[in-house]
């Protein structure tokens, strides 16, 4: 079992910026691709950024692209997603998830695959 807890959503003004953190427990964190999703009110969940278990690679929705950033310290088994710009449609639910590391992947692997865990979420709400 992976358990992971998100922290650092909150309130803020359009324009401004959140670091949101995912810290992960229970398994060996490099075993695991990571990624953010995302899920507004009465809209689907949708993916947001991942990153391969290095850290060497990441992927990113073409709505996000150039204002997020993901990153991961493996030493401290956490992922980040520093959020900049940010719109009032960017508001919703942020969830952690984890995919254990199996073959090759690209960013459509995290539209297609299930994720093998997920947070509880951390709400950022942006205002106009």
């Amino acid at each position: 079992q992976v358990q992971l807890v998100e922290s650092g959503g909150g309130l803020v003004q359009a324009g401004g910026s959140l670091r949101l953190s995912c810290a992960a427990s229970g398994r060996t964190f490099s075993d695991y691709h990571m990624g953010w999703f995302r899920q507004a009110p009465g809209k689907e969940r949708e993916f947001v950024a991942a990153i391969n278990w290095s850290g060497g690679n990441t992927y990113y929705a073409d709505s996000v692209k150039g204002r997020f950033t993901i990153s991961r310290d493996n030493a401290k088994n956490t992922v980040y997603l520093q959020m900049n710009s940010l719109e009032p449609e960017d508001t919703a639910v942020y969830y952690c998830a984890a995919f254990a590391v199996k073959g090759g992947i690209d960013r459509s692997t995290f539209y297609r695959r299930p994720a093998d865990y997920w947070g509880q979420g951390t709400q950022v709400t942006v205002s106009s």
